[in-house]
């Protein structure tokens, strides 16, 4: 089983910013498993994706859209096989801006498979649908990371 570790930087208007730390991708018989080791955070639920680009500048923007290589253009969430294959569970941040707690992605089951994009941390939670706001209410990009 196949592993990368991803580093993420906080995003800024000015281009790339301060290390957030970094997110261990790991290849399980289950799915993708996302560990994060992140710091720097704003607490709470955040909404966790693979991005269509592999660039972090502007703010994050030049990532594109989640990752969606069937063209579904809807955000179901991670277990829902009609929609982006991006959408990653929540992630978790604690009340001192820390974030250690893994993830498993079941729709993703190769590190290759999403390598040559970006990895990224929103402000906001997830309600895994386009309703009421598109994309689960993401809102704006918060870290970075490009998976290699």
């Amino acid at each position: 089983m196949a592993n990368t570790t991803i580093p993420l930087r906080m995003t800024v208007e000015t281009g790339i910013g301060e290390p957030a730390g970094s997110v261990v991708i790991t290849e399980t018989p289950y799915g993708l498993l996302f560990t994060p080791d992140l710091h720097g955070l704003t607490p709470g639920i955040h909404g966790f994706h693979v991005h269509e680009h592999p660039s972090c500048q502007q703010q994050g923007m030049a990532a594109g859209g989640h990752f969606d290589p069937k063209h579904t253009e809807k955000h179901l969430g991670p277990y829902n096989n009609q929609g982006h294959l991006g959408d990653l569970p929540v992630l978790y941040v604690d009340a001192e801006g820390k974030s250690s707690t893994p993830v498993l992605a079941v729709r993703l089951h190769h590190v290759n498979e999403i390598r040559h994009h970006a990895l990224m941390v929103h402000f906001a939670g997830d309600n895994y649908a386009d309703m009421p706001e598109k994309l689960g209410g993401g809102g704006a990009r918060m870290a970075c990371g490009i998976i290699t």
